[in-house]
């Protein structure tokens, strides 16, 4: 291990770099990084890279999944529900049925079985390219809500038609009512351990005495836990997470204080950012092994790459259907949900964008490194080959659709929000509300014998005065930038302030985080 080391941290401090430059250029870091992780692959003389799946699926799944249930909206998910539902189930089935089929007809040697085995491992978008591309990409909010939903549900549909295939490939026959009652098992025990476990996570952080970084540390361990215990009794440990995150994610005022909020945010956005990172950098150093597989089958590369572009197209296409026949069902069933509804133009081509985006990456590269290497003694039959399928299928996902979405949501006027209130709109009607909310509490507390308390009258006055002067309130550009500069220039005098050694030093550290959240909270107006 110490002699990968070395490498290993100077992928990590690649991907710093990379993200630097994704950055500079607009563009979703995961597109660059797989393209890195392909160039680096081929430099002579660096360790090869043998990924074991379960590395995958246990230390980097979990976190992932668990990060992009705390941060998604669960009203958008409520709101959005049935979409959501169809595409994380029936779409992906569909999906990997279309794989199935086409596959069968054009790879020699390919039976549905196999198909079926290809298609449960690319069909699911993926959430953490997903959460990377928004980003830099200004999408419409439902299709946003209906992209972050769907990614967290269906890794666990797709997993599911992947191991009944493998079942059925090393055993040669298919079970329907068995296969019907593991899957049951697995969505129902799945979802109740994720309530049952995170109920019990909750009542540890309130019960127990914690502080910030205890309350952290605890989130860091709870996706590991729900998952392990979830894989254990053979329900999905994936649906164990994201319902685990999602009851946690919307009671979190109820068990974290603020310090552990603010600090919590910190840690798990660089947590989550090696990890996205070390992910996407595998799938591009994972190649070299995968053509070599390729050889010894005795396939040319040229026809592999016809095949994995092939797929990506059956893909497309099949989640392209399917988002027009979804609005076709809103529009003859619920139609006053539909968004756009006095824009007909651009109510059509919202499913057109919803088919772009279905971006693949880390559950469908584990689930193709899951395939054993052996089947009853003998090489499995056309592993390297759905290998390096899945490996096209992510490229180009991540490239062509990744890099042309920003193009597409300009060209076709797709990037405002459905019911016609703008973010700042939005931002404003929200602040203006709580300022009168908060003015009613004061003066509520006022009535209450607080009279003789200047500093809540002075209160009362700061916030009247946002309520009928909120162009006063509001900083220019101009403002901003000199705020910020007198910010800076308090920390370097406490910086200075601090070298006096009769001074204790946590005390100006406090002052300086005090300041640090002013030009965060700054930064937000």
């Amino acid at each position: 291990m110490h002699q990968q080391l070395p490498f290993i941290l100077a992928l990590i401090a690649a991907i710093i770099l990379i993200e630097m430059l994704a950055s500079k250029m607009r563009v979703a870091y995961p597109v660059l990084l797989v393209v890195a992780g392909l160039l680096i692959s081929f430099i002579p003389g660096l360790p090869a890279v043998k990924v074991d799946p379960n590395m995958i699926f246990f230390i980097f799944l979990p976190p992932l999944l668990f990060d992009s249930s705390w941060n998604i909206s669960f009203k958008e998910m409520k709101k959005w529900w049935r979409i959501i539902g169809s595409f994380a189930f029936l779409v992906v089935l569909f999906s990997a049925f279309a794989v199935a089929v086409i596959t069968n007809y054009f790879i020699p040697g390919f039976t549905l079985v196999f198909g079926f085995l290809l298609g449960g491992i690319v069909s699911p978008p993926d959430a953490v390219s997903t959460g990377a591309i928004k980003k830099f990409v200004k999408m419409p909010k439902q299709t946003l809500a209906v992209l972050e939903g769907e990614s967290l549900l269906n890794d666990a549909s797709s997993l599911i038609i992947f191991k009944f295939a493998l079942i059925a490939v090393g055993t040669g026959h298919f079970v329907f009512h068995e296969a019907f009652m593991s899957f049951s098992w697995m969505i129902i025990g799945g979802i109740g351990i994720g309530l049952l476990f995170g109920w019990l996570f909750l009542q540890a952080h309130k019960r127990l005495p914690t502080d910030a970084s205890s309350d952290i540390v605890l989130t860091l361990i709870e996706p590991y836990f729900l998952y392990w215990i979830a894989e254990k009794t053979h329900s999905s440990g994936v649906l164990a997470v994201v319902t685990g995150g999602l009851f946690l994610s919307t009671r979190r005022l109820l068990f974290l204080n603020s310090a552990s909020r603010i600090k919590g945010y910190s840690v798990w956005e660089s947590f989550i950012f090696v990890l996205n990172g070390i992910v996407f950098m595998i799938i591009g150093l994972e190649l070299p092994e995968i053509i070599a597989g390729l050889r010894t089958d005795g396939i040319a590369l040229q026809t592999a790459i016809m095949y994995g572009a092939l797929v990506t197209a059956i893909l497309i296409v099949a989640r392209t259907l399917s988002s027009y026949v979804a609005l076709l069902a809103t529009f003859i069933f619920r139609p006053g949900v539909l968004p756009h509804r006095g824009d007909r133009r651009r109510m059509f081509r919202i499913p057109l964008l919803l088919g772009w985006t279905g971006m693949r990456g880390v559950v469908s590269l584990a689930a193709a490194l899951a395939i054993p290497i052996t089947l009853h003694g003998e090489p499995f039959p056309h592993r390297s080959l759905i290998l390096f399928i899945t490996f096209v299928v992510i490229l180009l996902t991540l490239l062509v659709q990744g890099l042309t979405l920003p193009y597409i949501i300009k060209r076709f006027d797709l990037a405002g929000s459905a019911n016609g209130m703008s973010e700042d709109e939005a931002k404003i009607e929200v602040r203006n509300k709580l300022v009168i909310e908060t003015v009613r509490l004061l003066k509520e507390l006022h009535k209450k014998g607080l009279c003789t308390d200047l500093h809540l009258e002075y209160m009362i006055e700061q916030w009247e005065r946002k309520l009928h002067e909120p162009e006063r309130q509001r900083l220019s550009e101009e403002s901003k930038r000199n705020y910020i500069e007198l910010l800076t220039r308090q920390r370097f005098f406490l910086e200075e302030l601090n070298k006096n050694p009769e001074l204790d030093e946590d005390v100006v550290r406090l002052q300086i985080y005090q300041i640090d959240l002013e030009e965060e909270r700054i930064k937000l107006f």
